[in-house]
């Protein structure tokens, strides 16, 4: 990656709009600092992505590190980041509408990049475990502020193509994770899957400050600070409880305790925000009939999606005896073909019809879901059956996620892009954490040696993908109300 050279503040951009169901102007060159938004944006959602997943094939490694921790402490290695990162992806999407998408941006790459140094070098497991708390706060404020610096800064024609590009770098982030991590691990041991961000980070660092000038003040208020305390602790322990569920027993007083607790400060924040000036939660922001269909999709299809990329390795070790960093190749090509649905979508399909898409993608990856519950056995057929759902799957998870994030930009106002990001990605990572939980329910029921469990969960993603099909539909229908 190179540097990007430096250009005068970038002031407010213009926006084009594009009637509805009509043909968009053709676009313009596009500029510099679109460009460098970009580039800039996709490298940042692609370390924050890819470490909710690369960290998952470590835990061996791990071990041998600190043999003297039972696994379910080392669990928390990946749980502090994802609750973290899930629970305060709304308030930095407000936070960076506010003070600038730029600044947060910068001031979260910078944190991502020390904290992952800090986890490198981390000299036991509770300064890890905090490390990545710490780390997931720094990736909930890059994936909002990103995406808002990209939409901000690309006029409307270009917007779903730049969707597009981002979305692939997610989409490949999510399902590289694995072997990426696979490979590190095996080369250099657990430490490398952090320090690999150092470089990285440091180069968005420098690139962000001199080729990105700074945002135009909005004018808003900083939110509510009761109601975005109470947002973000009850959204940690609804996740948090969701995710140790299976592990704790539900009717365990600890799970009882989060669940309740969290929903309880969830609605408080949620009232609170009705009757604040300036709400920790923006729920004029769902008045939008299309923005609200979008994150109930996103829901489902975040549930779907992440209980099906975790039950891929699990099969693939389990049942089939693959070791981690085969299994984690092993799925590489449907993130690639994840790119190529994203791209697809970005590029060729219009504003009018991204809810055709989010069916699409839904409707093709629920089917491949829906596969491999059929197909699957403990019989090896990784060229014959596997890898061809794999790649329809990848087809499908990608066209799916572009649609759905062209589809709630669509409907948001230019200085709210990022508060709008939050909400989405915050509607995605409960419903990934809540697929996960009913996936471990599963598995603990069935057993996690055999094929049944799995099999099960796959059927299981289907039709949580089958649910986010429906509401594509009334994403179309609500947009031709609205």
């Amino acid at each position: 990656m190179t540097t990007v050279p430096p250009q005068e503040p970038l002031a407010p951009p213009k926006f084009a709009a594009v009637a509805e169901g009509g043909e968009a102007p053709a676009p313009e060159a596009r500029s510099r600092g679109e460009r460098a938004a970009l580039l800039l944006a996709s490298g940042a959602t692609f370390l924050a992505v890819l470490d909710t997943t690369v960290v998952n094939v470590a835990f061996a490694d791990l071990r041998a590190s600190f043999p003297t921790q039972p696994l379910s402490h080392l669990t928390w290695v990946v749980t502090s980041y994802t609750v973290v990162f899930a629970a305060l992806l709304a308030v930095a999407g407000r936070v960076a509408d506010v003070i600038g998408r730029r600044r947060l941006f910068v001031w979260s790459a910078v944190l991502f990049t020390l904290t992952s140094l800090l986890s490198g070098l981390a000299p036991n497991v509770g300064v890890l475990v905090g490390a990545r708390a710490v780390q997931g706060l720094a990736a909930a404020g890059l994936i909002p502020s990103a995406l808002g610096l990209v939409l901000a800064h690309t006029p409307g024609p270009r917007r779903p193509a730049a969707i597009g590009t981002w979305g692939a770098v997610g989409s490949m982030a999510a399902a590289v994770g694995p072997s990426l991590g696979g490979l590190l691990v095996d080369v250099w041991g657990w430490r490398s899957v952090f320090l690999i961000n150092l470089p990285i980070g440091l180069v968005i660092i420098a690139a962000t400050l001199r080729g990105l000038g700074p945002d135009q003040p909005t004018g808003r208020r900083m939110p509510d600070p009761v109601g975005t305390v109470a947002l973000a602790l009850g959204l940690s322990g609804l996740v948090f409880g969701v995710t140790q569920g299976s592990e704790w027993g539900w009717t365990a007083g600890s799970v009882l305790t989060l669940l309740i607790g969290g929903g309880v400060l969830t609605v408080l924040a949620l009232v609170l925000s009705r009757r604040h000036s300036s709400p920790a939660i923006e729920w004029t922001l769902w008045r939008s009939r299309t923005f609200a269909a979008t994150n109930l999709t996103s829901v489902l299809f975040g549930a779907s999606m992440y209980a099906y990329l975790l039950s891929s390795l699990l099969y693939l070790n389990a049942v089939w005896g693959y070791s981690e960093l085969k299994a984690g190749l092993a799925v590489t090509p449907g993130a690639f073909s994840a790119a190529i649905g994203a791209v697809i979508v970005g590029r060729r399909v219009g504003a009018r019809f991204q809810w055709a898409a989010v069916l699409a993608g839904s409707a093709l990856f629920g089917a491949s879901c829906a596969a491999m519950y059929l197909l699957l056995d403990t019989e090896k057929q990784y060229a014959a059956v596997w890898l061809p759902i794999g790649v329809v799957a990848g087809v499908g998870i990608g066209a799916a996620l572009t649609g759905i994030s062209n589809a709630a930009a669509s409907s948001l106002p230019p200085e709210r892009f990022a508060a709008g990001t939050g909400l989405l990605m915050t509607a995605r990572q409960v419903g990934g954490a809540l697929g996960i939980a009913v996936m471990a329910a599963i598995l603990e029921h069935a057993g996690m040696f055999g094929p049944t469990g799995y099999l099960r969960a796959f059927l299981a993603s289907a039709i949580c993908a089958a649910g986010a099909a429906v509401f594509a539909v009334a994403i179309r229908a609500r947009r031709t109300a609205a």
